[in-house]
């Protein structure tokens, strides 16, 4: 058996791809004058579809809480960089500061981090949570699960 010789050729008629370009042009037109809007981003950032990473869970909450944000500014020999984003940290900047390993972040890089389901440092993989602070991050898990009675 062997492979044909001819192959069949499928062609639009002239006037639909006419049309079709014609189209495809209005459409990237329109995107660029939007694109320059003074209020494109919110435009897209208002209609774009919803993850499951943008509500933080109830776990997560909890876990921003216990993790201290301070000023980079009132550190005592910090890094110059935040290992995430490899950006230089400034004075006036959110900084997270871990509290098992010592590693220092911009809190939202950390906030990012932990929006994708992780719960250790990006680094050295150390949990968030140490566990000598693991019974009372439980207990208020618990509380405000709203079923404090069963722990």
């Amino acid at each position: 058996m062997e492979f044909p010789v001819s192959y069949k050729i499928f062609s639009f008629p002239k006037f639909i791809h006419n049309t079709l370009h014609f189209l495809r042009s209005i459409k990237d037109f329109v995107f660029t004058i939007l694109f320059f809007h003074p209020c494109a981003q919110d435009i897209y950032l208002s209609t774009r579809f919803k993850t499951r990473h943008e509500v933080p869970t109830l776990l997560d909450v909890l876990t921003r809480e216990l993790l201290p944000v301070v000023k980079y500014s009132e550190l005592v020999d910090p890094p110059q960089t935040c290992a995430v984003c490899l950006n230089e940290f400034s004075g006036c900047e959110e900084i997270r500061r871990l509290p098992n390993c010592q590693h220092v972040y911009h809190r939202n890089c950390v906030d990012r981090w932990m929006d994708h389901e992780q719960k250790t440092c990006p680094l050295c993989r150390t949990p968030f949570i140490s566990d000598d602070m693991q019974a009372a991050f439980n207990e208020r898990l618990w509380t405000a699960s709203g079923i404090s009675d069963f722990y």
